[in-house]
């Protein structure tokens, strides 16, 4: 499975971002699926998860209430919608794909990766 991130750039303190992950050489519906981000000199953290059993979803408490993961399966594609960015926010950030787990999990819980996109955070 291939991953292609999209959608980061640079937005106001307040603003929204809709991040993208499409997917190609397998059905993402298989998978759980998860966004991270890294800050330079910062371990990767795991900012929200979609599970592909039952469809349950896991964020980062600081990302609860403005961060919302969702799937679209007809278009293979992962979104993850950013509302009310603060500038704790801005890093780069990964979409990953593992088989089921727990929560948000762990790096080493995905097997595939996207790149990253930049989402900087500026007045």
């Amino acid at each position: 499975v291939q991953l292609q991130a999209s959608g980061g750039g640079l937005v106001q303190p307040g603003g929204s971002l809709r991040l993208s992950c499409a997917a190609s050489g397998g059905p993402l519906r298989y998978y759980d699926i998860g966004w991270f981000r890294q800050v330079p000199g910062r371990m990767r953290e795991a900012v929200a998860c979609t599970h592909s059993i039952g469809g349950a979803t896991h964020y980062l408490d600081s990302a609860q209430g403005r961060f919302t993961i969702s799937r679209d399966n007809a278009k293979n594609t992962v979104y993850l919608q950013m509302n009310s960015l603060k500038f704790d926010d801005a890093a780069v950030y990964y979409c990953a794909a593992g088989p089921p787990h727990d929560g948000l999990g762990r790096e080493w819980d995905y097997d595939y990766w996207g790149q990253g996109t930049q989402v900087t955070v500026s007045s």
